[in-house]
């Protein structure tokens, strides 16, 4: 996703995490690479592994992922650019 074209009103962001969410959870291939989700969610990781586990596992939740992939423009969908 090249920068949106304008900002998204809070229910086109909700539909568009959603449907990239609901993507994820069925299988699609990710749109970050594994190591970069694994440091950004480390933290969080070494809170539910420990520190030594933290770093073979892996983040689950696709809507982490969705949101994750969203704020640093990863995911190749938009609105239509029609304004209303």
């Amino acid at each position: 996703m090249v920068k949106p074209r304008r900002q998204h009103t809070r229910f086109e962001r909700a539909r568009i995490i959603g449907a990239r969410a609901l993507q994820i959870g069925m299988g699609a291939p990710l749109n970050a690479p594994e190591d970069v989700l694994r440091e950004a969610f480390k933290a969080e990781l070494v809170s539910l592994y420990g520190l030594d586990e933290a770093s073979v596992r892996f983040v689950l939740d696709p809507l982490k992922i969705a949101m994750y992939e969203y704020e640093n423009e990863l995911i190749p969908i938009d609105t239509d650019p029609h304004e209303d």
